[in-house]
């Protein structure tokens, strides 16, 4: 078996699975709201480790998905609503966080020279997990892979859990560009002068929509049902 041929691993479509992929990885939610205010409030470093910290998030759900968790997910009602329940509080925690913001707590885009090294470490790491949760706590996204993935892989594949792995790899690396080129973008933007005027409102509008995420999963139903 050669990995690098992947149509050995029954992986068919591949261009189109590219393409799909790429389309996704555009389509804003959670996960893109979480990058670029994070590069808003502080800068285009911490919106790049946000967008590591939800692919994190994404390999895990690959990884269950292709063991087996996901579909236990998608067929128990009681783990799916444990799952996102949790999910749903942590989006709707992050959301009032940003209401209550103050704009004279120094969460704008404040001068990065007065935070020190140590700080700005605590930080990153805090963005970091942030972006984990914000992705891992969704069990909508392990769903979306069982019911994504295998269109891609030929019913006699002889080995379905590697393709379904190999898919799932493909799909999240084909994300960091895109997660990537967001946090860039909002980092660009951070930078105009009546954007920073306007941070308390924005982070206002971010925490309207995080608490408009959670409620969303909240009341979602399990999408196998």
């Amino acid at each position: 078996m050669n990995l690098f041929d992947l149509s050995s691993l029954g992986i068919t479509h591949l261009p189109l699975f590219l393409l799909a992929g790429l389309l996704l990885n555009l389509t804003p939610g959670p996960d893109v709201l979480y990058i670029t205010s994070s590069a808003l409030r502080q800068d285009a470093r911490a919106g790049v480790v946000a967008s590591l910290g939800i692919t994190t998030g994404c390999f895990v759900h690959v990884s269950a998905a292709a063991l087996g968790v996901g579909a236990l997910l998608a067929a128990s009602a009681t783990a799916f609503t444990v799952l996102k329940w949790v999910g749903a509080a942590y989006l709707c925690w992050t959301g009032v966080k940003l209401l209550l913001a103050r704009a004279a707590d120094g969460s704008g885009l404040g001068d990065g020279a007065a935070i020190t090294r140590s700080q700005a470490a605590v930080s990153l790491r805090a963005v970091y997990a942030g972006g984990f949760l914000t992705n891992a706590l969704n069990p909508k996204v392990a769903i979306f892979f069982l019911a994504f993935l295998p269109q891609f892989i030929v019913p006699e594949a002889p080995h379905k859990t590697l393709a379904f792995l190999v898919l799932g790899c493909l799909f999240t690396l084909g994300s960091i560009p895109v997660d990537i080129g967001w946090a860039l973008a909002a980092a660009w933007l951070a930078r105009r002068a009546w954007v920073r005027r306007s941070m308390h409102w924005l982070d206002r509008l971010a925490g309207a929509m995080f608490l408009g995420f959670g409620l969303r999963l909240a009341f979602s139903d399990n999408p196998s049902r």
